[in-house]
């Protein structure tokens, strides 16, 4: 509150390379925490779009699989065949 444009100083967003107390292994460790926070963030998005596009794609297989399923019941050509066979018997 005490500081201007009422940032607390915890929030102050600070540039590294213009900050005069810090070292170059400060910023050598800072550069490292932020590509280490960008990496896990960049994970963490892959991670949810592999679960969706996974999702999908099962999704989409088990709906091929019903559907054959499905068709493959409504076919009715054996029984047919096996009819007409029958009757050929009959008349033999």
């Amino acid at each position: 509150p005490g500081e201007p444009g009422g940032e607390a100083a915890f929030a102050r967003r600070i540039d590294p390379v213009r900050e005069p107390g810090l070292s170059p292994e400060q910023r050598l460790f800072m550069a490292q925490v932020e590509r280490a926070q960008r990496q896990r963030a960049l994970q963490r998005r892959l991670r949810s779009r592999n679960a969706l596009l996974a999702l999908g794609i099962g999704a989409v297989t088990f709906g091929i699989y019903g559907y054959t399923f499905y068709s493959v019941s409504q076919e009715r050509f054996l029984d047919e065949l096996e009819q007409e066979a029958e009757a050929a018997r009959a008349r033999a």
